[in-house]
């Protein structure tokens, strides 16, 4: 297991990914465990306060989750995430969303997620996710 084979999941996850795509979403890294995910803030993801709604922060911040806790090649998904947004995004920011593994135990694993404008702090998410059977790509791949 690896860098190697999560950026190989990460490909095949990506390749079928049309809402962090379509979000404007870049995937920028992934490690065992681990995954960074970039989106800049668009005119039409600023709600009535100006600022970035909360909806596309998390968002952001799931799609780094995801990468990162089916980085092992294992079909994973979330079983229950939260967030807490810490300052508020505007029009034109870039965020960037870095997923990493806490703890295993069994087929669930929780994770932290932090989403930064620069060095300033966004949001901290939480996610929790299960295991189910199968694989992303084929085992031999």
């Amino acid at each position: 297991m690896g860098d190697d084979l999560a950026n190989r999941v990460a490909a095949a996850m990506w390749a079928e990914d049309t809402a962090s795509a379509g979000l404007g979403m870049r995937l920028v890294a992934v490690g065992d465990g681990t995954a960074s995910v970039e989106m800049p803030v668009r005119d039409d993801m600023v709600n009535g306060h100006g600022i970035a709604h909360g909806g596309f922060v998390f968002s952001l911040a799931d799609s780094a989750f995801a990468f990162a806790c089916n980085s092992r090649n294992q079909v994973t998904v979330a079983q229950a995430c939260d967030i807490v947004f810490v300052a508020p995004a505007r029009r034109g920011d870039l965020l960037v969303a870095t997923a990493a593994e806490r703890t295993t135990f069994g087929r669930n694993a929780i994770y932290d997620v932090t989403v930064r404008r620069g060095d300033d702090v966004i949001a901290e998410f939480r996610g929790r996710s299960r295991q189910l059977s199968g694989t992303i790509i084929a085992e031999d791949s």
